[in-house]
C-alpha cells in the first residue's frame, strides 16, 4: 500500500531541470519587446503542466483518503450495530486493531505529506532559471496599456472589455485586471489613471456581486479600491469626495486603521478649504469654485523632450486624424528610379514621395521574407533594452520615451546583412563604408520612440565622436512587419506619417547641404496598439560622402531656422 502511493498516487511531475539550468539567465525588461514576450507563453505552459500535476496528485490523495473513508465507515457500522459480538470475532478484533495501527498510520503519512512544497520548489526553479516577469515587467506593461490608452483615445470600460478602437481581440479583464492596472499607476503617482482604472475595478465588483451565483469571495475587496479612490480624488483636490470614500470605507471596515487616519486627515483638510473660501467671501469674493474640466493628469510634461503643442500633434498623426492638403499631395508622386546604379538598369526601385521639403520618400520591396527571417534569428540572441544619447556626456543610457529592445549587425556577420548594405547605396546614392552597423529593433508592450532628432545637435558635443565619421547625414528605416494598429513612423512638423508596411524603407537626410541639421525631420515612432513591430535602421555619416553629396556654403535653408529650435 506504501509503495503505491509513494509511486504513483502522490508522484511529483518535474521538468528536465539540466535543460532549465543551461538557458540563459535574464533580467527584467521582458515588456520592451515582444520577441520576449513570446517565450513568456512557453514559461506559462510549463507553470501551467506543474499546476496541472498538482491538482492530479491532490485529487489522487483525496480519492484515496476517501475510499479509506468508505472502508473504515462500513466496518465501523457493522461494529456497531452489535459490539460484543463483532469484537468477539478474533478475526475481528484483529481487523479492527490493524486498521487503527498499520493502516492509520499510512493515512496519517498520506495527510502529512505536504505536496505543495514540491511543487513550490519547482515554480521556484522556474523563476530562478526560465524567463519570468519581474514587478519592474508588470509595472511596464501596465505604463504601456495607460499609454495606448492615451495616445489613441481608449475608452477605459472598452479595454477592460479586450477592445481596441472597437475592436476585440482578448477576453474581458476581472476586477482585480483593473485594480492591478489603477494600483501601478498609482505607484507611479499617476492619480489621473488611477482613478480610470480603480473605478473600472469597482463597477467590474459591483457587477459581478450583482450577477454571480456563487458565493466565491472577491480577489479584490471593496474597502481597497475605495482606499486608493479617496486618495486619488483627494491629490486630484476633490477632498469632499476623498471623505465620503473614506466614511463608505469605514462602513464596511469600521477598524480600518489607515482610513482612520485618513478621515481625521481629509476632515482637516476639508476645514482648512472651507475656512479658506470663507475669507475670501469677506474679501468681496463669491467663494465658488473655479471652473475647470475635471480631473487633469498628474504630472508636467519635460519640455526638453516635446512641446505641448508638439504632443498633441503627435498624437493625432498615431491617430490618423490629421488630413494632409490636397494641393501638396498632388505634387508627390511615384515611379521607378535607377539612381544611376547600373544594377538599377535591369531592376529599378519602386520610389514613393512622403514629402518634397524635406525630401523623404518610401521604397517599396527593398527587403525580403527570407532576409526579414534571418536578421529577426541574429538579432534574438543580441537583443538589450534600447538606449539613447545623453547629449551632455554622449553616454548610452536608457529612457523611458524609447520602450524597444535593439541589436547591432555587423557586414561581416553573413552575407545577408552585407548585401544590405549594397542596396543601401543603391538606394540613397551614398556610401557605407562610414555608417553604422545594421541596427534591429523590436518593440515590446506599447512599444514606442518619442519625438527625437536623428542627427547631433550643437549641443552635442561628444555625440559620435568616438566613430570619428561626423554626424549622421541620412536615415534608412526598414520595415520589416506588418503592425495591425499603430506603430506609425510621423513627423509632427511635417503633418507626414509613415505606416509600416513589411518590405517597405524609408529614406530621409538629417542635415541641410552646408552640414547644419535640418530641425524639421524631428520624428517619432507611435506605440503599437497591436501587433509586433520590426524595424531596422542604417544611419549614414558625413565622412566619406564629400563627392557623392557635396556640401555648398550657401545654406538651402532660412538661418532664421536655427534660431527656433
Amino acid at each position: 500500500m506504501t509503495s503505491k502511493i509513494s509511486k504513483s498516487g502522490i508522484q511529483i511531475v518535474f521538468v528536465t531541470f539540466i535543460t532549465i539550468v543551461m538557458m540563459q539567465l535574464c533580467t527584467a525588461e521582458l515588456f520592451t519587446a515582444l520577441s520576449d514576450m513570446e517565450e513568456l507563453l512557453e514559461t506559462e505552459a510549463v507553470l501551467i503542466n506543474n499546476l496541472e500535476a498538482y491538482v492530479e496528485a491532490q485529487e489522487q490523495k483525496l480519492n484515496f483518503l476517501r475510499r479509506r473513508i468508505n472502508e473504515y465507515q462500513r466496518e465501523h457500522d457493522e461494529a456497531a450495530r452489535d459490539i460484543s459480538t463483532y469484537i468477539s470475532n478474533p478475526i475481528n478484533a484483529y481487523l479492527l486493531t490493524k486498521r487503527l495501527t498499520s493502516d492509520w498510520s499510512i493515512v496519517e503519512q498520506v495527510m502529512s505529506h505536504d505536496l505543495a512544497s514540491e511543487f513550490l520548489e519547482n515554480v521556484t526553479m522556474h523563476r530562478n532559471f526560465m524567463k519570468f516577469p519581474s514587478e519592474e515587467d508588470l509595472n511596464g506593461a501596465a505604463v504601456a496599456l495607460t499609454r495606448l490608452q492615451d495616445t489613441y483615445n481608449l475608452d477605459t470600460a472598452a479595454i477592460a472589455r479586450g477592445e481596441l478602437n472597437g475592436i476585440k481581440y482578448s477576453s474581458q479583464m476581472s476586477s482585480h485586471d483593473c485594480f492591478e492596472m489603477g494600483r501601478q499607476a498609482y505607484l507611479n503617482s499617476d492619480f489621473y489613471h488611477t482613478l480610470l482604472w480603480m473605478n473600472e475595478a469597482m463597477a467590474r465588483l459591483n457587477n459581478n456581486n450583482n450577477t454571480s451565483t456563487n458565493n466565491e469571495p472577491a480577489l479584490v475587496p471593496k474597502a481597497d479600491i475605495l482606499e486608493y479612490l479617496a486618495f486619488s480624488v483627494f491629490k486630484q483636490g476633490d477632498i469632499r469626495s476623498a471623505l465620503e470614500m473614506t466614511n463608505e470605507l469605514l462602513t464596511i471596515s469600521p477598524n480600518h486603521d489607515r482610513a482612520v487616519g485618513n478621515k481625521a486627515f481629509y476632515e482637516k483638510e476639508l476645514a482648512k478649504e472651507i475656512e479658506m473660501k470663507a475669507d475670501k467671501m469677506l474679501r468681496g469674493d463669491d467663494g465658488s469654485p473655479e471652473l475647470n474640466d475635471g480631473p487633469q493628469k498628474i504630472g508636467v510634461v519635460d519640455p526638453k523632450v516635446y512641446t505641448t503643442e508638439e504632443r498633441k500633434q503627435y498624437e493625432k498623426l498615431c491617430r490618423g486624424e490629421i488630413v494632409r492638403d490636397g494641393k501638396l499631395l498632388a505634387q508627390l508622386k511615384c515611379r521607378y528610379v535607377t539612381n544611376k546604379s547600373a544594377f538599377l538598369k535591369i531592376a529599378p526601385l519602386k520610389l514613393e514621395e512622403a514629402s518634397l521639403k524635406p525630401y523623404i520618400v518610401v521604397y517599396h520591396d527593398v527587403i525580403y521574407d527570407r532576409e526579414i527571417e534571418l536578421i529577426k534569428q541574429m538579432a534574438k540572441p543580441r537583443f538589450r533594452r534600447a538606449t539613447v544619447q545623453n547629449h551632455k556626456t554622449g553616454e548610452l543610457e536608457i529612457a523611458t520615451y524609447r520602450i524597444s529592445k535593439s541589436a547591432w549587425l555587423k557586414d561581416t556577420d553573413d552575407d545577408i546583412i552585407r548585401n544590405i548594405g549594397v542596396r543601401v547605396e543603391d538606394m540613397t546614392g551614398l556610401t557605407v563604408s562610414t555608417a553604422e552597423e545594421l541596427q534591429v529593433v523590436n518593440y515590446g508592450i506599447g512599444g514606442h520612440y518619442e519625438p527625437h532628432f536623428d542627427f547631433a545637435r550643437p549641443e552635442e558635443t561628444n555625440a559620435f565622436a568616438r566613430l570619428g565619421t561626423g554626424n549622421r547625414i541620412a536615415t534608412v528605416l526598414f520595415y520589416m512587419s506588418d503592425v495591425a494598429q499603430g506603430g506609425a513612423t510621423v513627423f509632427p512638423h511635417l503633418n507626414v506619417a509613415l505606416w509600416p508596411r513589411k518590405g517597405t524603407a524609408a529614406f530621409w537626410l538629417n542635415l541641410h547641404k552646408d552640414g547644419v541639421g535640418d530641425y524639421s525631420t524631428r520624428h517619432a515612432a507611435c506605440p503599437v496598439l497591436t501587433g509586433s513591430k520590426w524595424v531596422s535602421n542604417k544611419w549614414l555619416h558625413e565622412k566619406g560622402q564629400e563627392f557623392l553629396l557635396p556640401c555648398d556654403h550657401e545654406p538651402d535653408h532660412p538661418v532664421s531656422e536655427l534660431n527656433t529650435q
